[in-house]
């Protein structure tokens, strides 16, 4: 379905990197959402669960032979799976997902991934530093200009963050995705990023 965000989970992904934009994707501040603009998907290699860093399962919804063509997002979870062949049939799904101009998530290891394709090349982008990008591209990551030293860039429907930025990257997402209000995202963003005492009990 076109309002469908699909997370790509490889072996060992790093779920906390889902879990500030699938939330505010599938709830607001006082319950599940009733009509939510969009609707989380797993996806992962085969449809058997697969496993994260922290040994929690993810029973996907769909396998990479399974999933659909049309869909809202594609968000490519960081994790040590990146470093795995596994991660090469991811390739086929980036490339056909910027051809068709939909929006692409990367975090962590995720990023890098994308450097070392050559998906990066024409975006300003960042990741875990430029050395981790260009260790992992070699000879196909061509735009070490294009690198930003901040925690989440959004070009051209592509959105890159370092491994600390689950909170920036879900903001830029949300806000590339249009899930909800300008002023609302930020006040998502800056309630988990400050924390509810420092927000609302201040003497």
């Amino acid at each position: 379905m076109s309002n469908e965000i699909l997370y790509i989970l490889l072996p060992d992904y790093a779920a906390h990197e889902a879990v500030y934009l699938s939330q505010a994707v599938a709830s607001d501040e006082f319950a599940m959402k009733e009509h939510p603009r969009y609707v989380n998907k797993a996806v992962a290699p085969t449809m058997e669960p697969v496993k994260s860093i922290g040994g929690f399962r993810t029973l996907p919804d769909y396998s990479f032979d399974m999933m659909p063509d049309d869909y809202a997002a594609l968000v490519l979870i960081g994790g040590f799976g990146w470093a795995t062949p596994v991660a090469d049939k991811v390739v086929p799904i980036v490339r056909s997902a910027i051809e068709k101009g939909k929006t692409v998530g990367a975090i962590c290891n995720a990023a890098s991934w994308m450097a070392k394709h050559g998906f990066l090349n024409a975006v300003k982008h960042t990741g875990n530093g430029q050395e981790q990008l260009r260790l992992w591209g070699g000879d196909n990551y061509a735009n070490p200009d294009g690198y930003v030293n901040a925690q989440a860039v959004n070009d051209n429907h592509i959105v890159t963050a370092n491994g600390s930025a689950t909170l920036e990257f879900a903001r830029e997402l949300l806000l590339l995705l249009e899930n909800d209000t300008p002023e609302r995202i930020e006040m998502y963003y800056q309630f988990n990023k400050q924390g509810f005492c420092n927000l609302f009990n201040k003497d």
